[in-house]
C-alpha cells in the first residue's frame, strides 16, 4: 500500500528436511529488438526427487521462459509457478530454467523468494535456496544509462561531510532536549543516582523540567511517563553528567510510527521490542497495520475465519481455505515462526495495548477498507461456503468488473452497495473496543484506510450499479464517499474517532468534509511526489488533523540508499536518517500559521514487503527512525548532519546491549595523487578491502594508509566488529 507495486527480499528459507537446492542468479541486463530492457534470471536446480512444479514469488512482471518446453503460470500477482518436463526426471540430475523477465534487474528486491517445489501429488517440500552474487559486473544491476549503484567517489564525499569527529556533550541525545542550562553543581554519576519524578501543571503539553545535581535527578512534570522515558534515554549510556537545569517538551502530540505486519507477520514478542525502541525515542503512537490484501493478523471473536483463512498462506489454486503464497514463504500453511504465517490472539493484543500503555504509547489498529481487502473478502466467502452465512459478505458474485490495484490485484475491494461491508465494520469495531476495554486502555481511534480503490472497481457489479442508480450516483468516487460519511457515523455511536489516509480528507467539497471531519482522529497524508507535494496542505487547509507521513522523507522501508544488495523498495527513492532529519515540517506542509496548527504531528511507515524476520525489521528502523525521532520532537534545526551522525553512533553500543540488530553505512572509496584513498561512514570503523574484484570479509586486509593505484578492482567494506556487524561492499568505479 501507499506505493507503485510490490517488491520482494532476499531471504533464505531452509527447510530442515529439504532435500533440493536451488541457485539463482541473473544474467545480465539487456535491451529487446524493439528497445525494451529484460534480463534473463537463471534457476539452477539439484534434486533427489522429481517433481511437478517450482513456485516462487517476484516482482509483478511478464516472464518468458527461454525453452519452449517449459512454462510459467501465474497463481496471483507476485505468486508464480514453473512447469517443465525436465522436473519428471529431475532426481539427481542438475536441470537449469532460463526465464527472460521485463524491466530491468537493478535490486536484490527483484529476485525471486519464497521458492518451494510442487510434487506430483499436489503437497509442497521446502528448498534451500542461494543467490548468487548481483555486483560482479555493473551488467548484472545496470541497463545503458540506468545506474544507481552508490561507488566509491560518492559515498567518500559523503563520509568526508558526515563523519568529522564531533564532540557531543553528556546532554547531546537524541532527541535532543530544548533547553540545558549548566549550573555550578556536583556532577551525577548516571549509573548510579537517585531518581524523582513529580508531578505538576503547565500549560505546555508534555512539559518537564530536569534538574541534574550533586547524585540526584529530580523531575517536574505533567507527563510523568515521558518524563521517565527521557531520563532513562539520557542514564542509558552511564558516564558523568554535569550539573544541569534540562527543559524539554516535544512540539508535537503526535509522534508515530506504523508497522506493518499484515504483509509479513512479527510476533507479539517483536512487537513488544519494538514498543520499547519507540519509547526509548519519544514516540507515542503505534499505527498497526493488521490487515490488508495478504493477511489478516488480529483474532476477532464471532469472525474465526479472518485468521484460520486469512493468517495462513501456501500453495493453493482456488484460495478457498487461506491465502496464497505472497512474498515469502514454503507453500506449506502450517509451517509456524516463518514471516508468512501467524496472527495476534485477543490475548497476545490485550497485552500489547498494556503494555504501550505503560510506556505512554496509544495503539490505533488499521482494518483496511474498502481497498485493500482482499484477505477479509476472501475470508468472508470461506464463511459463507461453510456456515451459509452470508452477513459479512464483501463480494457481488455477480460482478464482473475488471481492474487492477496499485498491488495488481483485481479482486481487493469491497463492494460497497451491499451490506455486509458495514455489517463487517461494526462487528470488527465493536470487538477491538471490546479488548482495549478489557485491557483498561482507552481506544484513540480505528484507522479505516479509505486509500488506493482502484478506478473500476464496481463497474461490473450489478449490485453496485443497480445502487447508484437507485441513489442518483454518476461516478464510483461518490460511492466510496458514502462509504466514509456511513462509517465515521457507525463509529461514532460506539465511541471510536476514525483516522485514515489521505483520500478521507483531500479533494472534497465542504460539504462532505462539514460532514466527516469531527469524526476524523487522523489524517496521514503520505503522496509527496510529482504533482502530489501538495496533499498534505490541502489536508491542513481544509481542517483536518494531519499527521506529516511524507513517502520521501518518512518511509521506513524505503532502501537507505541504492545499493543492488540493499534492502528495501525503491518507488519513492531513497530514505536514510539524513533524509529523515531533513524532513522539515514546515517545509513539508507550506501552509499559513492558522492551517498550520491542524498538522499534529510525524509519522514514519514500514510496509513489510520485503521484511522476512525481526532482525530485518530492526534493520529498517535503526538508525533511520532517529531522524524522524528529532524531527517529531523538535521541528526546527537542531543538529548538524556531522553532530547527528556522531549522535547516533553514540546509540550503538545500546542497541547492541539490547540485542538489536541494525544497519550499517557504506565506506567511501577515492583516488588522488595515484593513491587509493577510503574512509568510514562512523568513528572506530574498522576497514576491509581487496584489490581483485572479490566481496571483503572480515580477513580481507585492513585498511590504515594509502595503497598505490594501478587500476586494481578495489572493493570495500565497512566492518565493527565490536558488534559483528559490517556493511555492504563499496565499488571503486574509475570516472
Amino acid at each position: 500500500m501507499k506505493h507503485l507495486g510490490v517488491a520482494f527480499m532476499m531471504a533464505t528459507a531452509v527447510g530442515a528436511s529439504a532435500e533440493t537446492v536451488v541457485t539463482w542468479s541473473t544474467l545480465g541486463n539487456s535491451v529487446t529488438a524493439d528497445g525494451k530492457p529484460v534480463y534473463t534470471q537463471r534457476f539452477t536446480i539439484n534434486s533427489d526427487k522429481n517433481f511437478a512444479r517450482l513456485a516462487f514469488n517476484q516482482f509483478e512482471t511478464d516472464k518468458q521462459p527461454v525453452d519452449a518446453s517449459d512454462s510459467i503460470i501465474e497463481i496471483v500477482p507476485s505468486y508464480y509457478a514453473i512447469k517443465s518436463p525436465k522436473f519428471a526426471d529431475a532426481k539427481g540430475k542438475t536441470v537449469v530454467v532460463d526465464i527472460v523477465t521485463s524491466g530491468t534487474f537493478s535490486n536484490i528486491c527483484f529476485a525471486p523468494d519464497g521458492v518451494h517445489l510442487v510434487n506430483n501429488d499436489g503437497t509442497t517440500s521446502p528448498v534451500e535456496m542461494k543467490w548468487d552474487n548481483i555486483i560482479e559486473s555493473p551488467e548484472m544491476y545496470s541497463n545503458g544509462n540506468f545506474n544507481r549503484m552508490p561507488y566509491g567517489d560518492a559515498l567518500f564525499l559523503l563520509n568526508e561531510q558526515r563523519n568529522r569527529g564531533e564532540q557531543l556533550g553528556a546532554y547531546d541525545i537524541i532527541p535532543s532536549f530544548k533547553e540545558v542550562s549548566l549550573t555550578d553543581g556536583a556532577p551525577t554519576d548516571a549509573s548510579a543516582c537517585e531518581v524523582t519524578i513529580v508531578e505538576t501543571e503547565n500549560p505546555q503539553p508534555d512539559w518537564m523540567q530536569i534538574t541534574v545535581e550533586g547524585g540526584r535527578i529530580t523531575a517536574k512534570t505533567n507527563n510523568k511517563a515521558l518524563a521517565r522515558t527521557r531520563i532513562n534515554n539520557l542514564l542509558s549510556r552511564g558516564g558523568m553528567l554535569p550539573a544541569a537545569v534540562i527543559t524539554d517538551y516535544p512540539d508535537f502530540g503526535y509522534r508515530g510510527l506504523m508497522i506493518d505486519i499484515a504483509r509479513n507477520y512479527q510476533s507479539p514478542e517483536e512487537m513488544e521490542r519494538i514498543l520499547q525502541l519507540m519509547s526509548r525515542y519519544g514516540f507515542n503512537v503505534l499505527h498497526f497495520h493488521i490487515a490488508d490484501d495478504e493477511a489478516w493478523r488480529l483474532e476477532i471473536p464471532g469472525l474465526p475465519e479472518l485468521t484460520d483463512v486469512g493468517g495462513r498462506r501456501g500453495y493453493t489454486l482456488d484460495g478457498k481455505d487461506f491465502l496464497p503464497q505472497i512474498y515469502s514463504g514454503d507453500g506449506n500453511p502450517a509451517t509456524t515462526g516463518n514471516s508468512s504465517n501467524g496472527y495476534f490472539t485477543r490475548t497476545d493484543f490485550i497485552n500489547l495495548l498494556k503494555k504501550a500503555d505503560e510506556l505512554g504509547i496509544r495503539v490505533i489498529p488499521e482494518i483496511e477498507s474498502p481497498g485493500h481487502a482482499r484477505a477479509a473478502i476472501v475470508a468472508m466467502e470461506n464463511r459463507l461456503r461453510n456456515t451459509g452465512d452470508d452477513t459479512y459478505r464483501l463480494m457481488d458474485p455477480d460482478d464482473k468488473s475488471v481492474y487492477s490495484s496499485a498491488q495488481d490485484y483485481h479482486d481487493n475491494v469491497m463492494n460497497l452497495a451491499m451490506p455486509g461491508p458495514m455489517l463487517f465494520m461494526t462487528k470488527v469495531g465493536e470487538e477491538i473496543k471490546r479488548m482495549y476495554s478489557d485491557a483498561g486502555v482507552e481506544l484513540p481511534a480505528i484507522h479505516i484506510g479509505g486509500d488506493e480503490v482502484a478506478m473500476g472497481a464496481w463497474k461490473g457489479s450489478p449490485i453496485a450499479q443497480a445502487y447508484m442508480a437507485d441513489h442518483g450516483i454518476t461516478n464510483e468516487r461518490d460511492l466510496h464517499l458514502i462509504y466514509v460519511r456511513d462509517i465515521v457515523k457507525a463509529y461514532d455511536k460506539l465511541g471510536i474517532p476514525v483516522s485514515g489516509w489521505q483520500e478521507i480528507a483531500v479533494g472534497h467539497d465542504e460539504e462532505f468534509n462539514n460532514e466527516v471531519r469531527p469524526y476524523i482522529y487522523s489524517v496521514n497524508c503520505w503522496s509527496t511526489l510529482g504533482g502530489e507535494s501538495s496533499v498534505p496542505a490541502q489536508s491542513a487547509t481544509a481542517g483536518y488533523p494531519t499527521v506529516l507521513s511524507n513517502v520521501d522523507r518518512f518511509y521506513m522501508d524505503l532502501v537507505y540508499n541504492f545499493h543492488p544488495q540493499e534492502r528495501g523498495l525503491t518507488w519513492g527513492g531513497a530514505v536514510d536518517e539524513f533524509k529523515s532529519l531533513g524532513g522539515y515540517p514546515k517545509e513539508l506542509c507550506q501552509v499559513d500559521e492558522n492551517s498550520f496548527k491542524n498538522v499534529i504531528g510525524l509519522s514514519g511507515q514500514l510496509f513489510s514487503e520485503t521484511v522476512r524476520s525481526p532482525q530485518m525489521l530492526e534493520s529498517y528502523l535503526l538508525p533511520k527512525m532517529l531522524g524522524l525521532a528529532e524531527r517529531a520532537w523538535n521541528m526546527d534545526t537542531t543538529y548538524t548532519e556531522p553532530r547527528f551522525n556522531a549522535a547516533v553512533n553514540r546509540e550503538m553500543p545500546v542497541w547492541n546491549r539490547e540485542g538489536y540488530n541494525f544497519h550499517v553505512g557504506l565506506p567511501g572509496i577515492t583516488v588522488r595523487d595515484g593513491y587509493i584513498i577510503m574512509n568510514a561512514p562512523y568513528p572506530d570503523v574498522e576497514i576491509r578491502y581487496t584489490l581483485d574484484g572479490s566481496e571483503p570479509t572480515a580477513e580481507s586486509p585492513l585498511y590504515t594508509d594509502p595503497i598505490r593505484y594501478y587500476g586494481q578492482d578495489v572493493r570495500a567494506r565497512a566492518f565493527l566488529p565490536q558488534y559483528g556487524k559490517h556493511s555492504l561492499t563499496t565499488i571503486y568505479l574509475p570516472k
